[in-house]
């Protein structure tokens, strides 16, 4: 019998205690684990999220808890809160492949019993079922840009109207000149610092043919903001970031989304740009890396969207004084100490995105400057 949101008089906001933790990670894992018992993944996962996100440890060993169970100790919380355990659930779910379908449909009996209605259950669901083609649709019809409009669209200052939040313009002189424009910038300032992060990786500004889309690259931006480099690892902290930083409950569809790319490859294809790549949230220290980007979107400054963020009107902004305008704190310990770098790092650039700043610098008549980046750690 789902259990109701409690009146708001009756909401307990308070951060959770040791005791609730334990009881909502081993929900977690419950609703999650094949029937041999939740795999490597999924358990570092879990053990990493939990202490990121509350101070406090995971249970995962402990005695499995039910979906009726679950969703009476959390009768005193509201809706998003509830969503939040829903899409960790999801989340565990989706670094299995293949997604056994009653891991799904076990999900989907917490959801229910916590009044939670969310859409990358679907998905998931989708995904269970062998449907990928009619997943990828899920993800725009569920996700973060189902609620896109053209009014949104005027902080990516594109010239024309856009069919699709991830279309691509690759002939707009004027947003072109606008990218251009940043490199009169001081040095220091965030607009400034975007432009040797495209320098550095060969990167074409948007409006110009070979550019990522409009949308995508508002990200670029929090790649800087944040301090993440821009291999494929560090693209799954950006999103981590970005979809904890937004309290629309949708923004979780854009991890869910590079987790499905990055991890599973259950997507061939994302974001307008974004292809295939899996096996990277399994590899050593990225869960715990992703967990501290939760950390870090989750303590900005109130709610923030930072792909409908105008970075126009602030890039004028030392990258520090951009940081205290949005509330970002710096990396856990443990984070760096399992490789989260920045984009000024060694292993803050991958071979390819060298290779392409290297080959965009021979192009142009200038000696290729990586600003401190290099493709591998050095000794």
């Amino acid at each position: 019998m789902p259990v109701p949101f409690p009146p708001a008089g009756a909401t307990n906001l308070d951060p959770p205690d040791e005791a609730e933790v334990a009881v909502v990670s081993r929900g977690v894992v419950s609703a999650t684990a094949p029937a041999d018992g939740p795999t490597e993944v999924q358990r570092v996962l879990v053990e990493a999220l939990f202490p990121a996100m509350t101070g406090h440890p995971a249970s995962v060993g402990g005695p499995p808890v039910g979906a009726d169970e679950l969703a009476r100790a959390l009768a005193p919380r509201n809706e998003a809160y509830r969503t939040r355990i829903v899409q960790t659930m999801v989340l565990a779910a989706l670094v299995l492949r293949p997604i056994p379908p009653e891991v799904a449909d076990r999900v989907a009996a917490f959801a229910r019993e916590l009044s939670v209605d969310e859409g990358m259950l679907e998905v998931a669901q989708r995904f269970a079922s062998g449907s990928l083609g009619l997943a990828a649709v899920d993800f725009e019809r569920n996700g973060y840009t189902a609620t896109w409009t053209a009014a949104d669209a005027r902080a990516l200052h594109t010239s024309t109207e856009l069919a699709s939040a991830w279309e691509g313009v690759v002939h707009d002189p004027e947003l072109a000149a606008r990218w251009d424009a940043l490199e009169e910038l001081p040095a220091g300032t965030l607009g400034r610092r975007i432009t040797e992060f495209y320098r550095a990786r060969g990167f074409a500004y948007p409006g110009r043919p070979g550019s990522a889309p409009p949308l995508l690259a508002q990200h670029d931006w929090v790649h800087v903001l944040a301090d993440f480099g821009t291999t494929v690892e560090s693209e799954l902290e950006v999103f981590a970031f970005i979809a904890r930083a937004n309290d629309d409950l949708r923004a979780f569809s854009l991890l869910a989304m590079v987790v499905s790319l990055f991890e599973t490859g259950y997507l061939r294809a994302g974001a307008g740009l974004f292809e295939s790549d899996p096996g990277h949230l399994a590899r050593g220290g990225m869960a715990t890396r992703v967990a501290d980007a939760m950390r870090r979107g989750a303590r900005c400054t109130g709610s923030v969207d930072f792909l409908r963020t105008d970075w126009f009107a602030l890039a004028d902004l030392p990258v520090g004084d951009a940081r205290s305008h949005f509330g970002v704190i710096p990396k856990s310990d443990a984070a760096l100490e399992a490789g989260s770098v920045g984009p000024w790092e060694p292993g803050g650039i991958s071979p390819f995105q060298e290779r392409a700043g290297r080959e965009l610098a021979a192009s142009a008549g200038r000696p290729y400057g990586s600003f401190g980046a290099s493709s591998a750690p050095t000794a």
